[in-house]
């Protein structure tokens, strides 16, 4: 097992920049995700890390050792893909011992390595089948099999449960946690679907336009993101962005969202925000579970308001609540036996103790 590094690490696909000049540590036994929309540079950092794609500049170390002449069998890796790649005419055995067959490992210490990564994966009486008896499932616990038995420095896993149906992959997501629990190898994995980034990662990295965004632990992405584009990205539904100005009235600052709507800013934003008074370009950001019904007891800096619901999704354990506030579509979260319908008013409570303030200029969050 190893820490990994990548220093100023660039990719350039002749004159089109894929990656550029990133740094990111991994330590020992961590488990990062790489998150982020299509074309932003997690897959390509990913197929660097495992020596697949030449890098353009910077560089690429696994414990000690800078790796970027290092040919991809020779950097002790292990690389689980999105489509499983098992061998059709082999059982779940050979395939998951082929590539110790072919380093010429001893035959007692690859049914030894076989048989406890079968056991890890709950595979064991799956070992003598082929890949087409398999669900679809079995076949990816059968490429993390494969990759286990290999006791690697690293795993690297590039989007590997897209290819399931929703209910399974939810199921493989808590399976892949227990793996790493029990294993305890230094992971990288890559998605593109931010609650599995949230669900597994020990710490997020939010790349965008081939640069990291932002790296945390997914309370930290969550919670306090550091731009408009993790604030956005992170979190399902989307935080709720508004344009805002923010004044002084009374020796008190608000933030005014349309002209029949003011909110005072907590008392302890107060400082942070008074050099943002009068200031073009802002946006309000509230999460929708901060935008619920009103109730019988507000709590400090929650602040009531009124609004016509355009739409209402019933999900069970609440109701998604959309309205348009100054021209702009928002959504909340309500109790579902708070009366919620569509076209009719209803009052809502806004947390503002959770809001963000946010130069769009920039994208910066203040």
């Amino acid at each position: 097992m190893a820490q990994v590094r990548l220093h100023r690490l660039v990719k350039n696909y002749d004159e089109t920049p894929a990656v550029r000049g990133i740094d990111l540590d991994i330590a020992d036994k961590e488990f990062v995700v790489l998150v982020g929309p299509s074309g932003c540079g997690k897959s390509t950092t990913l197929r660097m890390i495992a020596g697949l794609e030449e890098i353009t500049a910077g560089d690429i170390i696994i414990g000690s050792e800078v790796v970027n002449d290092v040919p991809p069998k020779d950097r002790d890796i292990a690389m689980v893909f999105q489509n499983y790649a098992l061998y059709p005419h082999m059982t779940v055995y050979e395939n998951m011992s082929f590539g110790l067959r072919l380093k010429k490992v001893a035959k007692d210490e690859i049914t030894r390595r076989v048989e406890n990564a079968a056991r890890i994966l709950d595979i064991s009486e799956l070992l003598q089948r082929k890949p087409k008896q398999l669900s679809g499932g079995q076949r990816q616990r059968v490429a993390m099999g494969r990759a286990i038995v290999r006791d690697p420095k690293v795993f690297l896993f590039d989007e590997p449960l897209s290819n399931l149906d929703a209910k399974l992959r939810v199921q493989m997501r808590t399976e892949i946690k227990k793996v790493h629990q029990k294993v305890q190898t230094t992971t990288v994995y890559v998605t593109h679907d931010q609650v599995e980034a949230m669900t597994l990662a020990d710490r997020v990295v939010v790349m965008n336009g081939g640069l990291i965004e932002q790296v945390g632990t997914p309370n930290e992405l969550y919670h306090f993101p550091r731009t408009k584009f993790v604030a956005s990205f992170i979190g399902s539904p989307a935080m709720n962005f508004v344009p805002c100005t923010i004044e002084e009235a009374a020796g008190t600052l608000r933030v005014r969202l349309s002209s029949d709507l003011v909110f005072p800013v907590p008392q302890d934003r107060t400082q942070r925000y008074r050099a943002h008074i009068g200031k073009a370009c802002l946006m309000f950001g509230l999460r929708p579970e901060h935008i619920v019904e009103q109730r019988s007891h507000i709590e400090p800096n929650q602040h009531a308001f009124e609004v016509q619901l355009e739409v209402t999704e019933p999900m069970g354990m609440e109701t998604m609540v959309f309205f348009v506030l100054a021209g702009t579509e928002l959504c909340g979260r309500v109790n579902p036996n708070a009366g919620a319908q569509s076209g009719k008013r209803m009052k809502l409570v806004a947390d503002l103790g959770n809001m963000h303030l946010i130069d769009d200029a920039s994208g910066q969050v203040l």
